[in-house]
């Protein structure tokens, strides 16, 4: 190596090229990993681009959650030409999903499954934040939620399933 070049290389101030790679890589490993608001199965994916492609005008899947339901709350899921002001956007299994900006916390970490068998055929969702679920799987309840206090847990005479 010419010694002018070794000067500037070890010089105050002056990184090598090992130091360097060193220093990209942990710039890399330290970003942030952005997880998705809830996952998707690859056989719901595969449902929900079917009915995508059925329809005219859609872009997205809607999932949000309503008051109501025999246990306090119950799912929606519907199709949208796009995202709106707060919605949480983001693509799981390839399919493009929102979630308004109320919705997103009860569904956090939630998946969306679909099931095909000779008891049932339709979307689940799999919720960690329900505390608790009706018997037909469309209505929930949180911790915090006083609303669904006196609706029974189970699918009773209240439930529109």
């Amino acid at each position: 190596m010419e010694p002018s070049l070794r000067r500037v290389l070890q010089s105050p101030g002056m990184r090598t090229a090992r130091s360097l790679r060193y220093d990209a890589f942990m710039e890399i490993a330290e970003q942030p990993t952005i997880t998705p608001l809830m996952s998707v199965t690859e056989a719901a994916a595969a449902k929900i681009r079917q009915l995508m492609a059925e329809e005219d005008d859609v872009n997205v899947l809607r999932v949000a959650i309503q008051g109501g339901g025999c246990s306090g709350f119950q799912y929606g899921l519907g199709f949208d030409r796009g995202s709106q002001e707060g919605d949480v956007e983001f693509k799981a299994a390839g399919v493009p999903v929102v979630v308004d900006p109320f919705s997103a916390p009860y569904l956090q970490g939630a998946e969306i499954d679909y099931v095909d068998s000779i008891q049932a055929a339709g979307f689940a969702i799999n919720n960690p934040n329900a505390s608790s679920s009706c018997g037909c799987g469309h209505s929930f309840q949180v911790e915090e939620g006083a609303e669904g206090e006196g609706h029974s847990a189970a699918c009773g005479s209240g439930c529109s399933h």
